[in-house]
């Protein structure tokens, strides 16, 4: 996929939010935290864990910031101005075939907060919280470790130590990821590709000890998608005997092709982002039986390996078909769900990974 030729950036949009600028230079730990000059803001992870009994499962937890409106501050006696914070739950229990999900909306002043300056978010009783010394770069060898807390109403409940073994990446072009031609469609992406993980994990009358391996995405942004766009197709994959990952979003216009601001990046060893060629191709489909939507299900995804050069294909196979969540709250509901990777070619299994599939059942608006 060819380069995209945007237009400089402004600083701001037209309602006084700011806009990412490229070679911005982060500070850690401030930077894990919230940024209200931005209008829309994100901190999302996925993982895959496993019991003593073999029983295998996936987690999502996101929490989002939605800015209220610039022109006015807002006041104890009115917080109708002050910023939403929504929030998903899910645990996919592979084993027993089920998939439980739930969301919160709230106000800020109200049950849910994001800090500034430091992570730490809560949104009800669901928390994200972080410790890291002052100097921490967000680095190997940094000290940071997050500690999340979640639940899916009486059917799931997670408490998790989440520790880096690999370095925070920036993904983009000069620290701006891209989604659309127009100059404010990008955003600030930062993500650890690797959180070594642990805790206890609840479903139903069981509770387990849980190891595995996560994922974590923050982004910031004003505004997140192009005017002709309708929704995404987003993957993180992590290899099993590989140092290596890689990460995808494809935008897709009302047609179903992408757009040209979609990106394939490739996570090295030392956590750089390399972005390569990609292709997309739905080997099979997903009707949910509430909301009517199709959803990919198994997809070919073939790209070049900077590591070897050689062109690889990838079966990426959900672990539960329905992971679809309704999203009432949301603007709409999507397929967020924990799959198996395997190599085409030799059939092997050869590592885990997440995909998020929005704007089947309705357009997306952000």
């Amino acid at each position: 996929m060819g380069a995209q030729v945007a237009a400089a950036a402004p600083a701001v949009t037209a309602d006084g939010y700011a806009i990412p600028q490229p070679g911005h230079h982060f500070s850690f730990p401030a930077d894990y935290g919230a940024h209200p000059n931005f209008r829309i803001e994100w901190w999302y992870l996925t993982g895959h864990l496993y019991a003593a009994d073999a029983r295998r499962f996936g987690f999502q937890a996101t929490f989002f910031r939605f800015a209220g409106p610039k022109d006015a501050a807002p006041t104890p006696a009115d917080f109708s101005r002050n910023a939403l914070f929504l929030a998903h739950m899910a645990v996919t229990d592979v084993n027993g075939g089920r998939f439980h999900h739930t969301e919160r909306l709230n106000r800020q002043g109200w049950d849910a907060h994001a800090a500034v300056g430091r992570l730490d978010l809560r949104n009800g009783p669901w928390t994200l919280t972080t410790s890291a010394p002052p100097h921490a770069p967000g680095r190997i060898g940094s000290g940071i470790i997050l500690k999340l807390s979640g639940s899916v109403e009486a059917d799931a409940s997670f408490a998790l130590t989440l520790e880096p073994t690999k370095p925070l990446v920036v993904f983009g072009e000069d620290g701006v990821s891209r989604k659309g031609s127009e100059p404010s469609a990008a955003s600030y992406y930062l993500t650890f590709p690797r959180l070594r993980t642990t805790g206890t994990l609840t479903v139903g009358e069981s509770q387990y000890q849980v190891h595995g391996e996560a994922w974590m995405d923050h982004e910031i942004s004003s505004s997140q998608l192009g005017a002709n766009q309708i929704g995404w197709d987003w993957t993180c994959v992590q290899f099993r005997d590989s140092p290596w990952e890689l990460m995808l979003y494809r935008l897709r216009r009302a047609d179903g092709t992408a757009d040209p601001a979609s990106r394939l990046q490739w996570v090295d060893p030392r956590s750089q982002a390399i972005t390569s060629d990609y292709g997309w191709r739905v080997l099979s489909w997903w009707k949910s039986p509430r909301s009517g939507a199709r959803y990919p299900s198994r997809v070919e995804l073939s790209t070049t390996s900077p590591a070897t050069g050689r062109r690889v294909h990838l079966l990426l196979e959900p672990l539960a078909k329905d992971q679809e969540l309704t999203n009432a709250l949301g603007g709409g509901p999507y397929w967020e769900g924990t799959c198996r990777v395997r190599d085409e070619d030799t059939g092997k299994d050869i590592g885990s990974a997440y995909m998020e599939l929005t704007g089947y059942a309705k357009a997306l608006k952000m």
